[in-house]
């Protein structure tokens, strides 16, 4: 699920602040501990050789950001695509892999315990 900015609805607008809410985006019940996590990533990455070995060969962990800069796009496991870009707030579910278009930053926020055993399986797909 993403959205663009100029999308989410502005609930509060005062001189000098804008309040803008999208409710629903995503459910962390039972999640546990969140990390914050910042990602600076170059055009051409792609998750899918990383992935491999994983339930699915993707990412289950779930995932909520906002994309400071650049396009990425995901692709789930029945391989619909989705295209995110500067300025969109984002929910990644689990299953998905993801191919960075043009060079980007992105902020998220992700279970903490799940998401370390991704990033942790990367690590070692980098050694091998």
């Amino acid at each position: 699920m993403r959205i663009a900015k100029e999308k989410v609805d502005i609930k509060m607008q005062i001189p000098g602040a804008v309040i803008r809410q999208h409710k629903n985006f995503g459910d962390a019940t039972g999640l546990g501990k969140i990390s914050g996590e910042y990602f600076t990533l170059s055009a051409g990455v792609d998750t899918t050789p990383l992935f491999q070995g994983l339930e699915g060969n993707l990412c289950q962990s779930p995932h909520w950001g906002y994309v400071l800069q650049g396009q990425l796009t995901t692709t789930d496991a029945a391989g619909v695509q989705e295209t995110v870009s500067t300025n969109d707030l984002f929910y990644w579910p689990p299953g998905h892999n993801v191919k960075v278009d043009a060079d980007a930053e992105i902020v998220m926020f992700s279970p903490q315990h799940e998401h370390s055993n991704v990033i942790n399986h990367m690590i070692e797909m980098t050694k091998g």
